[in-house]
């Protein structure tokens, strides 16, 4: 079956998430860690995609990402998976890949999503039960977006822009979002939409998403579309 194309558009954040193959670690130690994020801010730079928020775990890692056209993220990520193989191989004397098939991502609706991502991102050490904050963790981006630690490769998506008027007025508004748990809906439905590659977001945003690109952009319902014409005489029939 061939694979579907990914929902892609220029300037519109995905959630990607890319995994060592096996579920094995790509990370043993703070250089591994270091010199990933290096190749990463190349990759970022040559091919013309914004990261927003990331975190780097020891066998997958998360981004979430906006690309300024249709094939900058998978540039970008074949560019990065490329040089960090090459320095990982030589490091621990083996072969062959590290990756665990394609990298999964979803379309993020900005609107009702979007920041709820950046949290989900960020708090993947404290569900592991890796740190107890995501502040004790170095690894990711959420000391830049909630302390204001420099961190290069970054790029504030204009909804984060939008929590306050000053850098001090954001970062206090977005630790705030972290007062409150991601629920377990919350969590499935990002899981299940990065896992399964459909879009994030509401209704709304699907149903325009899915006019501008002209395809699905969400499983139908268990059962079949229960609105559908067929439907409906079926049911019609059934009842008498």
């Amino acid at each position: 079956m061939p694979r579907k194309p990914r929902f892609v558009l220029p300037g519109e954040p995905q959630h990607v998430i890319i995994r060592g193959v096996n579920r094995e670690p790509i990370f043993y130690t703070e250089q591994d860690y270091r010199c990933y994020l290096s190749r990463l801010q190349e990759a970022i730079g040559k091919h013309g995609c914004a990261l927003h928020a990331y975190v780097l775990m020891t066998n997958h890692v998360h981004f979430l990402i906006s690309p300024a056209n249709e094939i900058g993220i998978g540039r970008m990520i074949q560019m990065l998976g490329r040089y960090y193989v090459q320095y990982f191989n030589h490091t621990y004397g083996r072969t062959g890949t590290l990756w665990e098939g394609r990298y999964k991502a979803t379309l993020v609706d900005t609107e009702e999503y979007l920041l709820t991502c950046y949290r989900y991102i960020e708090l993947n050490p404290v569900r592991a039960q890796m740190v107890e904050h995501p502040a004790d963790y170095p690894w990711s981006s959420y000391r830049h977006n909630a302390l204001g630690q420099a961190n290069p490769i970054l790029s504030p998506h204009e909804k984060y822009r939008d929590l306050g008027r000053t850098d001090e007025s954001r970062q206090t508004s977005y630790r705030a979002l972290f007062n409150a748990h991601l629920s377990d809906s919350a969590l499935s439905e990002i899981r299940d939409a990065t896992q399964k590659e459909w879009v994030l977001g509401s209704d709304y945003f699907k149903v325009k998403i899915g006019s501008r690109l002209e395809r699905k952009v969400s499983p139908m319902p268990r059962g079949g579309d229960r609105r559908s014409d067929r439907f409906l005489r079926n049911n019609e029939i059934n009842r008498h």
